[in-house]
Order: structure tokens, then sequence, then C-alpha cells
């Protein structure tokens, strides 16, 4: 400001007052300190001016890296943020990047409010993060913890998947587990209640996983691999998301399991990723863009009305039927090892 007041020939104060767009200045005067300002590039810090005002109207994202869900939430926060107001800030955890370190990398940036997409970390870590500043869960719940919640009904989604291939024919439903990852044990006593519903309990397997593509490539060489020493192949697998799904087709089709004629595969969440395949992938859509859409709500109304009880908004999910599930095959016609 001191370079544009002495080559607009008007004083530093005089020019603070026209950037805050204030009385005090002749039209000519104004025009003249904003053409000089453009001229010589300057440009008023506005998150300085917040934070004299002890405010930076920014909200941190703390998300993991290669989660694609996680890509589409990110997408939704940013349009709805900047709609209330609010700058976004991003911050990664990665396996070598806890996740309680990406959130305090976001608290030391001033972010006014956190929010966590998937958070795996400690629920000692969260209850404590709620208390020290506003702090909002996408996907998991933290109990008696001072943190609002946005998540999709998983039961309900489960239920319409396994509904759907039972629909189907199949009864040999596997359902590969997303371990520690969010909503994975709903989604867990989901199966196990849908097996039950439809008198299949004594058929139900869950296999341990993770919601990643190695976890499904994994999961794949088991199931050949039982093949191949004469236990029949699955009829359908339900994986944990869509990039443990991903990894499960890839080892199979490349083993020559032809999906669905052989074997239906079902995924979970409704990732961008899964409108790309080659065989578009049946899955549970999670509303990406509602769910970022509540959580900034969440943020912002906490921020501006002060206390308030912990609120949690859980949101339909949507069984999306495209490519990868078919009618269950006959006993003994499922593909062999190419």
């Amino acid at each position: 400001m001191a370079d544009v007041a002495e080559k607009a020939g008007v004083s530093r104060a005089l020019v603070s007052i026209i950037f805050r767009n204030q009385a005090g200045a002749s039209r000519e005067t104004r025009e003249r300190v904003l053409r000089v300002a453009d001229e010589i590039g300057y440009r008023p810090d506005s998150a300085a001016r917040l934070l004299a005002r002890g405010r930076s109207r920014t909200l941190g994202v703390m998300f993991t890296v290669h989660q694609t869900f996680h890509t589409d939430l990110i997408t939704g926060i940013y349009p709805e943020a900047e709609r209330l107001g609010y700058d976004v800030l991003l911050s990664g955890a990665t396996h070598g990047r806890s996740e309680a370190k990406a959130v305090e990398a976001l608290l030391s940036h001033r972010c006014e409010a956190v929010i966590l997409l998937g958070p795996d970390a400690d629920p000692a870590y969260l209850a404590e993060l709620g208390q020290r500043t506003v702090a909002v869960s996408i996907s998991r719940r933290v109990p008696q913890a001072q943190v609002d919640f946005v998540h999709s009904a998983e039961g309900k989604g489960v239920r319409q998947a396994m509904d759907h291939l039972v629909e189907l024919g199949h009864r040999r439903i596997v359902h590969i587990d997303g371990g520690r990852g969010p909503g994975s044990a709903e989604r867990r006593r989901a199966y196990r209640a849908a097996m039950r519903r439809h008198g299949l309990e004594a058929l139900a397997r869950v296999i341990p996983g993770e919601h990643t593509e190695e976890s499904g490539i994994e999961t794949g060489r088991l199931l050949l691999a039982e093949r191949d020493s004469g236990r029949p192949l699955p009829t359908a697998v339900l994986a944990g998301n869509d990039r443990c799904a991903m990894g499960l087709l890839m080892t199979l089709t490349r083993a020559g399991v032809e999906v669905p004629r052989d074997l239906s595969v079902v995924g979970y969440d409704d990732s961008h990723l899964s409108h790309l395949m080659p065989i578009g992938l049946t899955t549970v859509r999670q509303d990406a863009s509602l769910m970022a859409e509540h959580a900034v709500r969440f943020a912002v109304e906490r921020l501006e009305s002060g206390e308030l009880p912990p609120r949690e908004a859980v949101l339909d999910p949507k069984l999306v039927v495209r490519g990868t599930s078919g009618p269950a095959p006959a006993e003994g016609s499922q593909g062999v090892s190419a």
C-alpha cells in the first residue's frame, strides 16, 4: 500500500480507506489509486485482513491421498464453501503422514474448522480434537465426541445390493471386508443380516480386506487358488468399496473369469472411476455432493452460531446397476484358468 500511495501521490491511510471501500476519497482519487494498484500488480491481502479481525474464514479438509471417493467429496466441498464465503485448505494423509499430522497442519494454518473425510484416527484423538476446534466427520461416527457426523445409511445400501443379487439367483455371495475403513463395520453387519434374512446364513463368508485395490487383487488370487484346488468360485462378491471391486475385477478377468457371466461383482461408493471402466461397475451410490454440502454447512453453522449439540446427517444411498452384475451361473459353468 505504501508503494501505491507514493505513486498515486496520496497517503497510505487514504489507500487503506479506498481498498476497504469506505467513504473519504473523491471519485477521481479513488479511480487513480485503483489504476495505480492495477499497474503495479497490487492485490489486497484478504487473508491478512481477516486474521486482523480474528477470523480466517478457512475450512481445513483432511483427506486420504489415494482414496478416490475423497476426490469426489472435495469436488463438492469447494462450491458450497465458496457459496458461504469460506476458503478451503487441503491436507493429505498418506502411508508416511498420519491423519493427526495432516489435521495439525491445517490448524497451524489457522483453519477455523476441519472436515475429516473418512477418518481412521484413534477415537480419543478425534474426541479431543472436537474439544479444540469445530470438526465434522464424513463416513465415520465418533460416539460421545463433540464432532458432527455425515454419512449414508450403510445398512440400507448393502440391503439393496444383496436383494439385487439374490433376485438374480445368487446364493454363494462373498463379502470382502473393509477392515477399519469408514463404514466397514456397518456394511459387514448388514451383509450378515441380509444373508440370514434370505436364508443363506450357512453360505455367508466374510474375507478380511481393506478399502484398496490391493485388497481386491489379493482376494481375487485367493478365490482363484481355492478354485484350482477344487472349491468353486462364489457366484457373486460384494466388495467393501469400489477400489476393492476394481482390484478384484482386474485379477479375475486376467485369469479368464468372465464378469458377470461367471461371477458378479458389486462395489460401494459409486466413485468417479466406476464410470470409467470397460464394464461399468454395479455399485451402491453415496451422494458425494450432498454429503459435502451437509459437512460444510455443519461446520459453518457451528462457527457462526456458537455452541451446538453434535449433529448427524444420514443420507439415503442408491444401488446403481451397471454391467458387472447378472444372473447367477449354472452350477459348474464358471470359467476356468487361462
